[in-house]
């Protein structure tokens, strides 16, 4: 017997208007009025490289001539697009986040409408009451594609790199597109289903290498043979899929090693990261996996956990089995990765979510009154002490708040902005009344569970990058650090060779304009040398470099970064 029982009165769709409103409120603040943060510098350094330099930036990908070989280019091609496109309308930093927006809406967008193809079919379906009143099949399907749009918002992880140019975001939304166009094939095995999976998987190897895409494809064929579709017309389809995937990835990997970029091969590069990127599951990637993923991936983990209990007697479930399928083979790819990244776990979040939805039907009332109180005391408390600790930066009350905040940020002169002051102002009244109606009104309506959860999400994000914003840019920008060394540059400036990582040089590059070596370039000049340790010895600060006789004209370093430091030497004559 399926485990979901439901009147139509609980499938009301969520108002369209009010899903776009919270789209806007999650994904705007922290791209607008945001200065180049370290977090994602390096990613923004190559768009603009790209996109203020010639063909061979476009096929080699480097940081003002610093090469940068992992991940593919087809996320700087996003982002450097839209600086070529923008630019001159909204300056190349939030240009470049429009292909940041646009991931986002496109991942989101999959999400909700793999949910609904799933959530309409008849194995889907709740039980039929005695009496009728029981949903529509495809007010069903909408109302489960709203709870997996709340739940994808609601999950920690996006909301930590879902604001960020990195390569990491698209290959998220991508397997997002990948899982939507995977659930169409296996509803019709039609050969434009093929190709538009091929095209996901074209999309996916110029974003992040071949595994990913590998593991998928292996995945979707697993998923058929179980769900017994004919093997004949699915290999014919899924050699398809691969013959587009290969013609996509070989739009860059053939005019990139035959013309040689810069006298380099990019693609061979390219290929020893991916492979780097496999090896047997090691203790280090088991306990980084669940370590960061208890919380990465909240509340979507036990929501879809619950799903595969609650219809563990149904057999042969699209809506339970594909998103397993991904999950686990995901899963295991990121197991067998040596050194994981957090943002790699993006990729677990679409089909997490959509198996979460279909969990949330199977619960019990009191279980999700619970799930609700606890959403609003304590996203209303953490909201509280957001306010809080913004008080105390400007007034100095609560003393110790005010004490904790400004020693992090020497230097710092807070002031209030009376925009980012309205915009908080308006997301608390807007959450207060949205907790006002859950608490009076008592909707039946099945997303009421994660509407709190999501918005209250929303929320803290909202207050943080509108109270705080400026606090954020002053210690995680290096654009004053950047003007002080291009205001320190001698007249007749050459090259400048330098040791210093991605993120630094993209942001001094963007910044300064500083006159970094091109790939390939000989000895400059001029030296910018960057350290990382804490120098107790002062004799050690006026240190020139060795092997050569060096004059400094530049030392300083960010005011909130207390162990990073930057010298400007000049060769003498």
């Amino acid at each position: 017997m399926k485990p979901v029982r439901l009147s139509a009165a609980a499938t009301l769709a969520l108002p369209r208007w009010a899903l776009f409103a919270l789209g806007l409120l999650y994904i705007l603040p922290g791209l607008i009025g945001r200065a180049d943060w370290k977090d994602d510098a390096g990613s923004f350094g190559i768009m603009w490289t790209m996109a203020h330099g010639g063909l061979v930036d476009w096929l080699l990908p480097n940081i003002a001539g610093m090469r940068v070989p992992d991940d593919g280019p087809l996320a700087f091609w996003f982002g450097a697009l839209c600086i070529k496109l923008f630019g001159w309308l909204m300056g190349d930093m939030m240009a470049a986040r429009m292909s940041t927006i646009a991931i986002f809406v496109a991942a989101t967008a999959s999400v909700w409408w793999t949910a609904f193809h799933l959530g309409r079919r008849q194995d889907a379906q709740p039980l039929r009451l005695a009496f009728g009143g029981q949903p529509e099949p495809d007010d069903y399907g909408r109302t489960l594609a709203d709870t997996a749009a709340l739940i994808y918002l609601g999950c920690l992880g996006l909301l930590m790199f879902s604001h960020e140019t990195l390569a990491v975001t698209l290959q998220g939304g991508l397997v997002a597109y990948f899982l939507y166009r995977a659930v169409r094939y296996v509803e019709a095995q039609t050969v434009r289903n093929a190709v538009l999976i091929g095209l996901s998987l074209g999309a996916l190897v110029l974003t992040r290498g071949l595994l990913t895409p590998i593991t998928l494809l292996l995945a979707l064929f697993a998923c058929t043979r179980f769900l017994s579709v004919p093997l004949a017309p699915t290999l014919r389809h899924l050699g398809l899929a691969v013959l587009t995937a290969l013609a996509i990835s070989m739009l860059w990997v053939l005019p990139a090693v035959s013309m040689q970029p810069y006298g380099l091969n990019p693609v061979s590069g390219w290929l020893a990261w991916t492979a780097n990127q496999i090896g047997l599951p090691s203790w280090i990637s088991i306990k980084t996996f669940f370590r960061v993923g208890i919380w990465f991936f909240w509340p979507a983990w036990p929501f879809a956990g619950w799903a595969i209990y609650a219809w563990r007697r149904q057999d042969h479930l699209l809506h339970i089995v594909l998103p397993l399928f991904f999950v686990g083979a995901l899963t295991l790819l990121i197991l067998c990765d040596p050194l994981p990244e957090n943002g790699d776990l993006l990729k677990l979040l679409p089909p997490l979510a959509i198996m979460a939805a279909f969990g949330l039907p199977t619960m019990k009332r009191g279980a999700i009154n619970a799930i609700d109180w606890f959403s609003v005391m304590v996203l209303t408390m953490l909201g509280a002490i957001v306010w809080l600790f913004w008080i105390a930066k400007l007034t100095g009350w609560p003393a110790q708040l005010a004490k904790n905040v400004l020693k992090l940020l020497p230097g710092f002169r807070p002031e209030v902005e009376v925009l980012a002051f309205v915009v908080a102002l308006g997301a608390t009244i807007g959450w207060i009344a949205l907790v006002h109606w859950r608490i009076s009104r008592q909707p039946a309506v099945l997303w009421r569970a994660v509407v709190l959860s999501s918005g209250g999400l929303i929320l803290l994000w909202v207050l943080l990058m509108t109270l705080f914003l400026s606090d954020f840019n002053y210690s995680k920008s290096y654009a004053v650090v950047a003007r002080q060394i291009a205001a320190s540059l001698p007249t007749d400036a050459g090259c400048i060779n330098s040791n210093v990582g991605a993120p630094q040089r993209a942001s001094l590059a963007f910044y300064g304009k500083l006159p970094f070596d091109k790939i390939g370039a000989g000895k400059c000049d001029l030296i910018l040398l960057q350290d990382s340790v804490k120098v107790h010895d002062e004799r050690e600060l006026s240190k020139p470099p060795p092997g050569a006789e060096w004059r400094l004209l530049w030392e300083g370093r960010r005011a909130a970064d207390r162990d990073e430091r930057f010298r400007l030497y000049q060769r003498a004559p």
